[in-house]
């Protein structure tokens, strides 16, 4: 029966567009209830959204069109992929901005469909749950810490859904416009970014306290990737180049390092890919910090994220 059903289960072809603060980012993959979805095709529009934020909380005019024309390459990208249906969702950048519900109705328009608009909470349970099954039952209690440019979002849990999930505004986009406006970044600068996400860490760490020791620290940005490729080490007896860990003492020994170094020269260094060059300080503040509060030495990396998640829990709600 089993064998059956599998082999009748029909497969579609989904594309997942995450729209974040820091790119724009399309993952088209094949996917049947019941089935592990395997990812075909993945594309990148780097905008920086952070950039284009006004004082007043909203998105420049720039930016707007930048975000619309990042949306546009994406739903044509997606349509000659032969997608059968796409997934759209935004995260912070957008939901936090002043102008929020016109930059909403301009990508809704772009696409020709809704756009699911995801809150912090959300977008941690997302994650959570695409951590979950990356690394099975047999894990255990996952602790997650996932950062993007506007957000940190934090969950832990021993099921398929966390047993607390939070999001704070500690994001390496929003941290590096409101305190590393210089490049290279000031002492003072970093000091005070330190002791910003550690005031705002503090009341979370309490009540995740309360939860069982993990028996697994997770994390799973491209921000926490590109840092444990540069300060961590693989997971011993494995090949895989996603199976890495970041400890949090060599992380923190290189953050002065990295801040005495200009943007523009750190794609030199492993792992800092270019998009990330301007923003990778305060990710390694932020990242180091929730370590810190949290009484974390060390995060083992997850392959899969937020969009995986939305694909998962898509693909729950087919049938056989």
């Amino acid at each position: 029966m089993a064998a059956a059903r599998a082999h009748y289960a029909r497969t579609v072809r989904l594309g997942v567009l995450d729209i974040g603060s820091n790119t724009v980012h399309l993952l088209v993959a094949n996917a049947r209830a019941g089935g592990r979805p395997t990812a075909t095709t993945s594309h990148r529009s780097v905008l920086r959204l952070m950039r284009y934020l006004l004082a007043d909380g909203s998105i420049s005019a720039e930016g707007v069109k930048g975000l619309v024309d990042a949306v546009t390459v994406a739903r044509d990208r997606a349509r000659a992929e032969g997608v059968d249906e796409l997934l759209a969702t935004a995260t912070s950048a957008v939901r936090d901005a002043t102008n929020g519900e016109e930059v909403i109705a301009l990508i809704e328009e772009a696409l020709g469909q809704p756009l699911q608009v995801l809150g912090g909470e959300t977008e941690a349970r997302f994650t959570y749950l695409a951590v979950r099954r990356w690394f099975g039952w047999s894990a255990g209690q996952i602790l997650l810490f996932d950062i993007g440019g506007g957000s940190l979002e934090i969950a832990g849990g021993a099921d398929e859904l966390p047993d607390l999930a939070e999001s704070v505004p500690l994001g390496a986009g929003r941290s590096t416009v409101q305190f590393l406006p210089h490049d290279p970044p000031s002492d003072d600068e970093i000091d005070a970014l330190r002791r910003h996400a550690a005031s705002v860490l503090a009341p979370v760490a309490e009540r995740f306290a309360a939860l069982p020791r993990p028996d697994h620290v997770v994390g799973s940005s491209k921000a926490i990737r590109s840092l444990a490729k540069l300060a961590g080490y693989p997971v011993p007896g494995w090949s895989g180049i996603d199976r890495m860990v970041l400890p949090r003492r060599e992380l923190k020994d290189w953050i002065p390092r990295l801040a005495r170094i200009p943007a523009d020269a750190r794609e030199a260094l492993p792992g800092i890919t270019a998009d990330r060059t301007f923003q990778i300080v305060a990710a390694a503040i932020v990242v180091e910090r929730a370590m810190k509060a949290l009484d974390v030495e060390e995060l083992e990396v997850s392959p899969w994220a937020l969009r995986e998640g939305v694909l998962l829990r898509y693909i729950e709600s087919l049938e056989y």
